[in-house]
């Protein structure tokens, strides 16, 4: 039983998992404030997306 246990403890295997998403979260968080926020990086990403958003439009019609 000792020995499961201590295996348990020692396996790795998803830890890498576990990083990537609390990165994803924190990433998700920083894009989402940046768009909610009214400073000039956000009007600035805002406009970056209409624009890219126009082109898709644009490229499909």
């Amino acid at each position: 039983m000792l020995k499961l246990v201590l295996n348990c403890i020692q396996d790795e295997s998803g830890v890498t998992a576990i990083e990537y998403a609390m990165l994803g979260i924190i990433i998700s968080t920083i894009i989402l404030a940046t768009f909610f926020e009214t400073s000039a990086l956000s009007k600035a990403l805002r406009d970056a997306m209409t624009l890219i958003q126009t082109n898709i439009n644009a490229a499909n019609n």
